[in-house]
């Protein structure tokens, strides 16, 4: 006799199947970091692109020949530094206390939050605090997305509380580059929302069989809704409803190029549904959530994989040719 076995259809990683309130990510933890610098980044996924690299991994088969990789285009322009948030810690974890603003901010930051008229705090007010975060902006003018409204995030510091006040001192107000983040080779999370489906079926939204012609009633949906007792539906049937635009983060994306000209990975006649990457960029390995022009959020990995190889292998093509 067989052995009786019916795996659940469905994955149980992601519960609830909850859609994102903000279009842009919400980062909980962040990388622990000993030198004074921000621990992310705000870029707008711009597209995909067709590489050939010289492998450099050392117990590859095909170690020191050209092999073919997807990557994916995100368009950094300059974040800008709109303010700070001190935090004290409390019974119930860290609490913001105090904010304070740049003297100078842009205008299209008005569409995000109405700006106040005067300075109601300033940095040297602040007295005691635990911990200091960068209240950023992203600046999508300078991007091909179409949209003037920027991204506002609070982005976590690295160092010690004195020392993320004296770079919060030097850096009200000014632009913040990709380059001043991350290097070239190092591992990257990249926080984003994925793509919304709309209302979809049992079939698409949980991948259960399609029933043979002779079922009743219907094929492409479940037999039955569980079981008589307990007198309710479980939580674990499958039913339809809405799917995807899910936060999720995807882990350690090696960083193969940072470029100031984005010229250079811009195909011909620009990227579909995307335009042209005029400014800063990062080159990522494989691809990365989300559809195109959507903010992407990128990170300090906070579990790097130390079996990978700390140096990016050399770009020897870039195919920008449709």
């Amino acid at each position: 006799m067989a052995r009786p076995r019916h795996p659940r259809r469905g994955s149980m990683q992601f519960w609830p199947r909850a859609r994102s309130r903000h279009p842009l990510a919400r980062i909980r933890s962040w990388a622990k970091e000993t030198k004074v610098k921000p621990l992310g980044f705000i870029g707008y996924k711009a597209g995909m692109i067709h590489v050939q690299v010289t492998n450099n991994r050392p117990k590859s088969i095909t170690k020191g020949e050209t092999i073919a990789m997807a990557s994916t285009i995100v368009d950094c322009p300059p974040m800008v530094v709109a303010g700070a948030v001190f935090y004290k810690k409390t019974l119930s974890g860290l609490q913001a206390f105090a904010t304070v603003l740049a003297e100078k901010t842009s205008k299209d930051l008005a569409r995000q939050f109405p700006l106040p008229k005067k300075a109601t705090k300033k940095i040297g007010e602040v007295a005691q605090y635990d911990d200091a975060r960068l209240l950023v902006h992203s600046q999508p003018t300078l991007a091909s997305t179409g949209a003037r409204k920027p991204k506002l995030l609070e982005i976590a510091l690295g160092g010690s509380p004195q020392d993320k006040l004296a770079y919060i001192k030097s850096m009200l107000g000014k632009e913040i580059t990709v380059n001043d983040i991350f290097n070239r080779g190092a591992q990257i999370d990249v926080h984003g929302i994925t793509k919304g489906k709309g209302f979809q079926g049992t079939v698409k939204r949980y991948g259960i069989p399609i029933r043979q012609h002779k079922a009743e009633k219907t094929k492409r949906g479940i037999g039955n809704l569980g079981s008589w007792t307990p007198k309710r539906v479980e939580f674990s049937v499958a039913l339809p409803g809405k799917m995807g635009y899910h936060l999720r983060t995807e882990y350690n994306k090696q960083l193969l190029r940072l470029g100031a000209n984005g010229e250079e990975v811009t195909s011909t006649g620009g990227i579909i549904k995307y335009g042209v990457v005029r400014g800063a960029y990062a080159l990522l390995k494989g691809s990365i959530i989300g559809p195109q022009r959507r903010a992407v959020v990128l990170t300090q990995s906070i579990r790097p994989n130390r079996y990978e190889v700390k140096e990016a292998p050399e770009i020897t093509y870039l195919s920008v040719q449709k």
